[in-house]
């Protein structure tokens, strides 16, 4: 007698067919994206061949790739080769960035979490929160100077708001049956929240640094109009001031990448470190 089908060879079947058909319609899908991105190129370059833009206002992507490459070993006409500016980019953002974390996240937390340190701060930071970065530069010409520490104040400005409010908005949404039985079994106020509220808020907090790092590297630009000699936003402005359109390009799709390569390596990092500390 033959062996009797197993009951569910159907429904196995059917996962299967279902997980073709979703690889089947996610590379159509990549397919899709491939050829627009390819169809932008052509129209980019038949713009800028046909001279619908002049040369002043739009160079074609091949031009842009071959001054990519010359900046790699080049250091004309900017100063610098392309290397130096992202690392002098790099230093200023992550200067202003680290410290808005490491004053912002705790600020946030405590502010979040007590009441007395939420009045105390909160009428503050509600009035400067609504002042733009670039409108603190003329005063932080006057504090400190036209050097680094002038521009990395303006980029900790930039990324200073989205952490205390992201950790602020994280402590709050503490499960509060967590920290009634947290209490009912003797922790303090402090053991609870260093225990109970912290680890809760980590996935926001992070998210409140994604948030931070884009609005740091956004602002990069304007704060390296205080009397720069390198990095890529100083990179645009001699672009501009030599009427080079690729220069430009080519320092704004450096900025672009930098900044998605960023935030993706946050993200590995949120995954690794924050899936852990999600309470129910």
């Amino acid at each position: 007698m033959p062996d009797a089908i197993p009951p569910n060879l159907d429904e196995i079947l059917d996962l299967e067919v279902k997980k073709a058909n979703y690889f089947a319609t996610a590379a159509r899908e990549n397919w899709i994206s491939v050829i627009s991105f390819i169809m932008f190129l052509v129209v980019w370059e038949l713009i800028c061949g046909l001279e619908i833009i002049g040369p002043y206002q739009l160079v074609p992507p091949s031009e842009v790739l071959t001054v990519f490459f010359e900046k790699i070993t080049e250091s004309s006409p900017d100063g610098a080769r392309l290397h130096e500016h992202a690392m002098a980019s790099l230093t200023l953002a992550f200067s202003g960035f680290i410290v808005a974390m490491l004053i912002g996240v705790p600020l946030g937390l405590l502010m979040g979490w007590y009441p007395k340190v939420n009045l105390l701060v909160r009428p503050i930071f509600d009035a400067i929160r609504p002042i733009p970065p670039i409108a603190w530069i003329p005063i932080a010409i006057l504090w400190l100077g036209i050097g680094i520490k002038a521009k990395a104040f303006i980029i900790f400005l930039a990324a200073f708001v989205p952490c205390v409010i992201n950790s602020f908005t994280g402590i709050r949404l503490t499960n509060p049956v967590l920290i009634r039985v947290a209490l009912i079994y003797g922790a303090s106020d402090f053991e609870t929240f260093r225990k109970i509220g912290i680890p809760s808020a980590v996935p926001m907090i992070f998210t409140g640094m994604k948030l931070s790092l884009n609005a740091a590297w956004t602002t990069l630009v304007a704060a390296e109009l205080l009397a720069a000699s390198t990095g890529l936003g100083f990179m645009i402005q001699q672009g501009r001031r030599l009427a080079r359109p690729d220069i430009i390009i080519v320092g704004m799709l450096a900025i672009g990448f930098l900044g998605a390569l960023m935030s993706w390596m946050l993200t590995k990092i949120e995954a690794r470190f924050a899936s852990s500390r999600r309470l129910a």
